[in-house]
Formats: C-alpha cells, sequence, structure tokens
C-alpha cells in the first residue's frame, strides 16, 4: 500500500536509521488537532505520538500530511505510535499565527505546489507573491492555479498578469464545475508525485480537489451571493490518492501567510529586481537618491511597477523583523536603528516648526 503513497528505494534505504525492531514504516495521510492518520502496509491506522517524540521533538518537528515516519503498529486495533519523523525533502513553512508566532510546517514531501486564486473577485498580485515565496523556499515547484475561470470576464489576461508575476512558475486557469483546464493540472500529477493545494479560504480547493478526485472526497459550500466568495469548509490537512496514481494534500485555507525563513524563496520570487539592483552603481546602495540607481531609474521609467517595488520592501522587512527576533545582536541593531530613526524625526520636526 504504501508504494501508492510514493515510498521508494531511497526512502528505504533512508528509514534503515530506525528500522528498529516492531518499527514500520507509514505516510501521514490525515492530520488534525494532534490526531494522525498513516498509510502503512496494513492498511489505514489511526496514531498518535510516543510520549518521548512529544517531548523531544523540535519546533516544526511534529508529523504534518506528507511525512513519512516510522510507527509500532497494532494492525489488530487499526493503531500506531509513530515514534520518528524521517527527512523531509521538502517542506512548506510559514509564521504561525497568533502574537506567539513560532514555526508551523504546513506541508511536507510534495513536489508540486498549487498556489489557488480566485478569479471571482478579481487578482491579489500582493498575496501571490507571498505564495510564490514560500513555495520556492519549500523545495516543491510553484504552479499558479487560477480558479473560478467561470466567473472571470477575460481569463487570458488574467493568467498572462499571473504568468507576470511567477518568473518561470507557470499559471493556468480552471473551472472545477465546468472541468475546464483540469487536464493540465493532471500532467503534474504522475503516479507516485504529490501535489499540495495552498490558497486563501473561498479559493475553491474543496471543489477542486472533488473535481480532481472524480468523487465528493471534499464537503463544500455555496459562494455568497454578497461577495462571490465561498466559506471555506475543509478542517484538517489530507492527503488523497488519485485515480491517476498521484496524490493531492489539501490544506485548510490560510487568512494570512506569514513569511518562515524565505530569504531564497524572495530572491526567486523578484528576480527582476534582484537583476536590476546587480545594475546599480553602488553595490550598497539603498536605492533612495544615490547616483546611477538602477531602481530609481526603473521606477520613473516604469519598467518597474511602483507596488511591486512596495510590496518586495514590505516582504523584506518582514523576514528580517522575524530574523531580529531570534538573533539578539540583530534585535539590538533593530532597536539603535528604530532609536536613530525617530531622532532624526524629531530634529527634522524641530526645524521644520522654525522654518
Amino acid at each position: 500500500m504504501i508504494h501508492q503513497y510514493g515510498w521508494s528505494d531511497e526512502l528505504q534505504r533512508q528509514f534503515a536509521e530506525f528500522a528498529t525492531p516492531g518499527l514500520a514504516p507509514g505516510r501521514v495521510v490525515i492530520q488534525q488537532r494532534g490526531l494522525w492518520a498513516l498509510a502503512t502496509d496494513e492498511g489505514e491506522l489511526k496514531a498518535e505520538l510516543s510520549g518521548k517524540f512529544a517531548r523531544e521533538a523540535p519546533a516544526g518537528g511534529y508529523p504534518v500530511a506528507g511525512d513519512w515516519v516510522a510507527a509500532r503498529t497494532d494492525p489488530s486495533l487499526r493503531s500506531a505510535v509513530i515514534h520518528h519523523v524521517l527527512p523531509r525533502s521538502t517542506a512548506f513553512v510559514r509564521k504561525a499565527a497568533g502574537p506567539a508566532g513560532g514555526e508551523q510546517v504546513v506541508a511536507a514531501n510534495v513536489d508540486v505546489a498549487f498556489l489557488t486564486a480566485s478569479l471571482s473577485d478579481g487578482l491579489n498580485p500582493r498575496r501571490l507573491e507571498r505564495y510564490l515565496a514560500s513555495a520556492w523556499q519549500s523545495g516543491a515547484s510553484p504552479v499558479i492555479v487560477l480558479t473560478k475561470a467561470d466567473l472571470c470576464a477575460d481569463v487570458e489576461a488574467a493568467v498572462d498578469r499571473a504568468q507576470a508575476l511567477a518568473f518561470g512558475a507557470p499559471a493556468h486557469a480552471v473551472c472545477a464545475l465546468t472541468g475546464e483546464g483540469l487536464e493540465a493540472l493532471a500532467a503534474y500529477l504522475a503516479p507516485g508525485r504529490t501535489a499540495v493545494l495552498l490558497g486563501s479560504s473561498g479559493d475553491g480547493k474543496s471543489t477542486l480537489v472533488n473535481a480532481l478526485a472524480g468523487t465528493e472526497r471534499m464537503v463544500t459550500q455555496a459562494i455568497r451571493e454578497a461577495d462571490g466568495r465561498g466559506r471555506h469548509t475543509t478542517s484538517h490537512r489530507e492527503l488523497i490518492l488519485l485515480p491517476g496514481g498521484g496524490l493531492l494534500l489539501d490544506t485548510p485555507g490560510m487568512r494570512e501567510l506569514g513569511l518562515w525563513d524565505t530569504e531564497e524563496g524572495l530572491s526567486a520570487t523578484f528576480d527582476d529586481i534582484d537583476a536590476l539592483a546587480a545594475r546599480c552603481r553602488f553595490s550598497d546602495c539603498g536605492h533612495s537618491n544615490e547616483p546611477g540607481c538602477a531602481i530609481r531609474a526603473a521606477l520613473q521609467s516604469g519598467a518597474l511597477d511602483e507596488d511591486r517595488w512596495r510590496s518586495y520592501g514590505k516582504l523584506k522587512r518582514e523576514l528580517a523583523h522575524l530574523e531580529s527576533r531570534d538573533d539578539p545582536a540583530l534585535r539590538a541593531a533593530r532597536r539603535r536603528r528604530v532609536v536613530q530613526i525617530s531622532k532624526a524625526n524629531r530634529q527634522r520636526d524641530r526645524i521644520r516648526r522654525r522654518d
């Protein structure tokens, strides 16, 4: 059974490190509030964590949908106890919601990240840039999926706009209700390959899962007439074996995607800005009033969109803030910089009042 879920010779070699007597491999197919279900050679088993693993797992180390684990199984009780998580080939990580923040792994060991965006209320490029940065950082190949194409007046223009943002990631418009565009997505879902669906609430992910699975796997709700949005219905993460042998991981919609350790992902997402910055006269150019600044020149000529430049700056500042929270030296430097800016602002205000 586990071979249907992507088990390979390479994973078998990795498992040798954990193959103590009584432990067997399995893949997490359902994750929901401290409960797991594993696909194993004994079938699907309900699972919990061993006490030792629960105590000693590092941040982000608890099993998530898509993970391969070493577990002690009891087929007679249809249960298992997870003792280890195998090394992840890819991991989609975000900052956890709430004031405490911290690292949250959303999905693991996926080959393709389907980044959904609904065309029912217009394309949000800033939100898409966030998802692209996290997807590139994860190690999976991002694919933009524009859902609800039947509610868009100019689908071709929307695809072109998304493609312009993607810089190497393909974009496809689909309608799960009519089947439009689904064959393009099926091409990414070869047997044994895993794709994850990531997007905001109401983007139509559950309807898309049902269309690709050919059955009502996910409960969906009607679009609200007031704003054209669907109400989010997926409350857990589930890895689904599709009829063609591919695997699709559905996740709950995210109201907000907080970045986490995505420096390389940002560079891939904003490759055009990095290329422009490399052409500045000075290597430490601040892109404000320095002579020979390629960024300012591109903004003035219209070659670089002002909103895209602001989005890049916002995401860079967000990432720097996260790094400073975890690094005392960076945190102290940031505080000093805030004090310097505050003093400069007060001095400028005093000069203005005198004038």
